[in-house]
């Protein structure tokens, strides 16, 4: 019988505390508490927790070996949709997705599902244990795999187990793509949970190279010609930045959060020794409402700034995670809604010195069926900025369409691909933000593993023409 008390909620850092440090904000559940959370659920028999998860984790059944202290075979039934659940458990956007359709959330609050998918997780690696992944014999064929984040690591990992010699090809110095250079460390242990993780994939036979810019170094037409591999998955994620194309705007002092965070992510920029510093000053500016946006504040508060996210909406239609605003609150980040900059202002020397803006209100809805932000005339004002972020959304890079001959993407620099991930290219694939544009781990996951289907599948029946 399902315990209808109230939802278990793990400890945190202090928020006056973690302002100042780049752990981990949340401890995660210990293992009475996270017995006591899944002793909630009610195992519903047509559970919408699984139909509103992209990769469709039996949840409830997972959460029934928890709930009996049988943390190793709630491993097992995870593993058999999520290769990342230590990741997911951190970073997916829950409410939206599975949390947000759980029934015991109508009348009292849903069951902790992405919490206790972490617990499940860093119990495993905490006590030295893993998964068995069955693998088939090897098959003879090769693939190679384009991008070293979600997409393609659950793309490869899938393969790996399915027979085939697969190489992962990354362009930066560290593998983990937006899990590595994107998401903080504060949020996404990069040891702990991210390399973890990609070893595992590692310890299935997948390769690993890096420093390998596919477009410049190699070509696909070179991967599928010279070297031998039968097919390609593109999973390259979206790491060019979108700016509002304003007066000032190259000015030094503005970046791009894509820039941002890849310095103190990847570079580990907030250590004085690092060979590549970053530079905050005394106030920042963050400009736009995502998951990216909050990142970005919460780093730059972390170094010693003074932050204000300026949003041109209200707080209601903030496209972040309600637990990523809450922590930016708590951790004393400023928010200046129906808000939106008009240019940058510098100083003698080209740097940033404020930011005008204008203050904005809600007309009609637009496409996105959200009220469109509109002018109030006469409303400008300045903030004062050392530095200015811009976390405006991101799109595909555009080398590889540029570099591949026949290479379909569409308006926005999204390479386009069917449901399967085929693209516009015979045997080569795609799937994650390269496709969709920036979304969520947990999408590009599921798109990596469809993918993996389909590409065994033209494999096997070009296999059979021969």
């Amino acid at each position: 019988m399902a315990a209808k008390g109230p939802r278990i909620y793990p400890r945190e850092q202090d928020p006056q505390v973690r302002a100042h440090n780049f752990e981990e904000v949340c401890y995660g559940f210990t293992p009475e508490e996270a017995v006591l959370e899944a002793q909630r659920c009610l195992h519903c028999k047509k559970p919408k927790c699984v139909e509103a998860c992209p990769v469709s984790v039996q949840i409830p059944d997972f959460i029934a070996e928890v709930a009996r202290g049988d943390f190793e075979k709630a491993a097992e039934v995870i593993a058999r949709d999520s290769a990342l659940p230590a990741i997911c458990g951190r970073v997916c956007p829950q409410e939206t997705q599975c949390e947000g359709a759980c029934i015991m959330g109508v009348k009292f609050e849903p069951v902790s599902i992405g919490k206790l998918e972490r617990f499940t997780a860093d119990w495993m690696r905490e006590n030295g244990k893993q998964v068995k992944t069955q693998m088939q014999p090897a098959n003879g064929h090769k693939v190679a795999v384009i991008g070293s984040g979600p997409s393609g690591l659950a793309c490869a990992g899938e393969l790996a187990a399915m027979g085939y010699q697969v190489k992962i090809f990354e362009a930066l110095h560290k593998a983990g793509g937006v899990l590595e250079y994107g998401i903080p460390e504060f949020r996404l242990p990069k040891e702990k949970v991210v390399a973890y993780e990609i070893d595992n994939v590692r310890k299935m036979g997948v390769e690993i190279e890096t420093n390998v810019i596919v477009g410049r170094t190699v070509t696909i037409d070179s991967l599928m010609d010279q070297d031998g591999y039968e097919a390609v998955f593109i999973g390259s994620g979206a790491g060019l930045p979108n700016f509002m194309g304003i007066e000032g705007e190259s000015l030094n002092g503005v970046v791009s959060a894509n820039e941002f965070l890849t310095r103190a992510n990847l570079m580990r920029a907030y250590d004085p020794q690092a060979d590549t510093p970053i530079y905050v000053g005394h106030k920042v500016i963050v400009v736009g409402g995502g998951n990216v946006a909050m990142d970005a504040a919460r780093t730059a508060l972390r170094l010693g700034a003074e932050v204000h996210i300026v949003y041109r909406r209200t707080e209601k239609e903030l496209p972040a995670r309600v637990e990523e605003v809450h922590h930016a609150k708590q951790e004393g980040i400023l928010f200046d809604f129906l808000t939106n900059p008009v240019r940058v202002l510098g100083d003698d020397k080209g740097r940033v010195r404020a930011i005008e803006c204008i203050r904005m209100e809600l007309g009609e809805p637009d496409e996105s069926g959200r009220r469109r932000p509109v002018e109030v005339p006469g409303s400008e004002f300045t903030l004062e900025a050392d530095v200015v972020i811009m976390a405006l959304g991101t799109s595909p890079n555009p080398l590889l369409k540029a570099t591949t001959p026949g290479l379909e993407a569409n308006r926005k620099g999204c390479l386009t691909a069917d449901a399967q991930g085929q693209t516009s290219r015979e045997g080569v694939f795609a799937g994650g933000d390269a496709v969709t544009g920036a979304a969520t781990v947990i999408l590009a996951m599921g798109a990596g593993r469809t993918a993996a289907k389909a590409i065994d599948r033209y494999i096997r029946e070009k296999s059979t023409r021969k």
